[in-house]
């Protein structure tokens, strides 16, 4: 497994080209893109390779992905190998069981499209899959099930703020799983100033038995570290990269 980084941890902390430095310094290899970055795909792909750094990983939004072949032309020029759509906007969250249904046929399709060009396509959870529809069925399992050839990049923690646990998910649908996000939650009541998420190894998150599920029951080939708010993307990118190291 590859240990990768999401960009978004960064947005508040430009410039960018100076952040890929410094990830780069500390020995990461990998990072992980998402949809604000690519306005300037050509630019993006020149300070990457400034840093020796490769992103085999994006994540696209819905309306991104329609415009497939804009959305191939960014992942080829930034080297993306594999595409995930990692949300839907607030308000088309819906309990209308429907909704997701349609959304994962819309998934499925997309998959089949990005597929037959060489790519890899999947989608990316967050808590709100894990909120019954009206009919009682979880929109994470309607996703994976209507969009049966798609990936999953995991986000474990998610998962956990979902109220569910990311263990048991693993072991019903670990082939589908290719790439995880490694982030962590802080104790209640802690790290308020960073929307209660922790350092990698520092919150509550059992990574260790995480860790030892990905790599026996799951296709994960990259581990993307994230934090949604941090105070210092320094400190979180140097303390997460030594946790990961010690159980990787």
């Amino acid at each position: 497994m590859d240990i990768s980084f999401q960009l978004y941890s960064a947005r508040n902390f430009p410039p960018l080209d100076d952040v890929l430095g410094r990830l780069a310094t500390l020995g990461y290899k990998q990072v992980e893109g998402f949809g604000g970055l690519y306005a300037d795909a050509a630019g993006l792909a020149a300070s990457l390779r400034k840093h020796g750094l490769s992103m085999p990983t994006g994540h696209f939004g819905l309306a991104q992905l329609r415009d497939t072949s804009a959305a191939l032309k960014i992942a080829e020029t930034l080297g993306i190998r594999t595409l995930y759509c990692p949300a839907i906007p607030k308000e088309d969250r819906s309990q209308d069981e429907s909704k997701w249904v349609e959304l994962a046929e819309t998934l499925a399709k997309l998959g089949e499209t990005f597929r037959k060009a060489g790519f890899g396509f999947g989608w990316h959870n967050h808590d709100f899959e894990f909120v019954p529809t009206a009919g009682g069925r979880l929109p994470m399992d309607i996703i994976l099930e209507t969009a049966s050839n798609n990936d999953w990049e995991m986000d474990a923690a998610w998962v956990v703020k979902g109220n569910q646990d990311p263990l048991a998910w693993i072991k019903k649908h670990g082939s589908r799983i290719n790439a995880v996000h490694v982030k962590d939650i802080a104790p209640a009541g802690q790290a308020v100033d960073e929307d209660g998420w922790a350092d990698v190894g520092h919150g509550t998150m059992d990574w260790q038995a995480l860790a030892t599920a990905i790599k026996t029951q799951t296709n994960t080939r990259y581990y993307v570290m994230e934090h949604d708010n941090p105070s210092d993307v320094d400190r979180f990118a140097s303390r997460s990269l030594a946790s990961v190291k010690a159980w990787k």
